[in-house]
């Protein structure tokens, strides 16, 4: 039985991994409150377990030295993603980031259909984009109406925006340069392999 992939502590906190310590209890608390079971409406002790051990080991410099040691290496081409597009601005490069979120979105949806949500820090981090840039993609993809904001905070495709991945084929094209996800873990990118041609 293979062993599932650990989660990333900074997406589960959905956190920089650049943040300080006040940040970070800052966001372990807001997210405490929204998945303890005790929480009726968002309450989900799986996920409240995993924010717990998040919160145990970013919180303490030694053990946060050491994961961050290891979180180097899995994260090593995730700056890297776009860095064979065209230049920065371009519309072939604006049309993969849109892209990339937009697959993001779709593969967490179809991953968990109940929970879909993506919060903006882990996009962020996930795209590579510092906040001010991912704002106006944001704004972008909802006015096109292929995303929306959740009650939760977090984005979700809506099901125009699965429609346009469909149609669009981006699920199939080897010639953009998107992420793919590694099947065990929706919210992690799997950058070193490509898909079997």
């Amino acid at each position: 039985m293979g062993k599932e992939t650990p989660a990333d502590y900074y997406e589960v906190l959905q956190v920089n991994p650049r943040a300080d310590r006040e940040i970070i209890e800052r966001a372990y608390r807001l997210l405490a409150k929204r998945y303890h079971p005790d929480n009726e409406q968002t309450g989900d002790a799986s996920k409240f377990e995993v924010l717990i051990e998040a919160y145990r080991v970013l919180s303490d410099p030694e053990k946060r030295a050491a994961y961050d040691n290891n979180h180097q290496a899995a994260n090593a081409y995730q700056s890297d993603i776009f860095s064979n597009a065209t230049q920065s601005g371009s519309a072939e490069w604006e049309r993969g980031i849109y892209q990339a979120i937009l697959l993001i979105l779709y593969f967490v949806r179809r991953r968990d259909s109940i929970k879909p949500g993506v919060g903006i820090v882990e996009l962020e981090n996930m795209v590579d984009l510092p906040e001010k840039e991912m704002e106006f993609h944001i704004w972008y993809l909802k006015e096109k109406g292929w995303i929306q904001r959740l009650e939760t905070g977090e984005f979700a495709i809506t099901a125009s925006g699965v429609d346009e991945v469909i149609e669009n084929n981006l699920l199939l094209r080897k010639d953009r340069l998107l992420p793919y996800f590694d099947e065990s873990s929706p919210r992690k990118l799997n950058l070193g392999k490509t898909p079997d041609r």
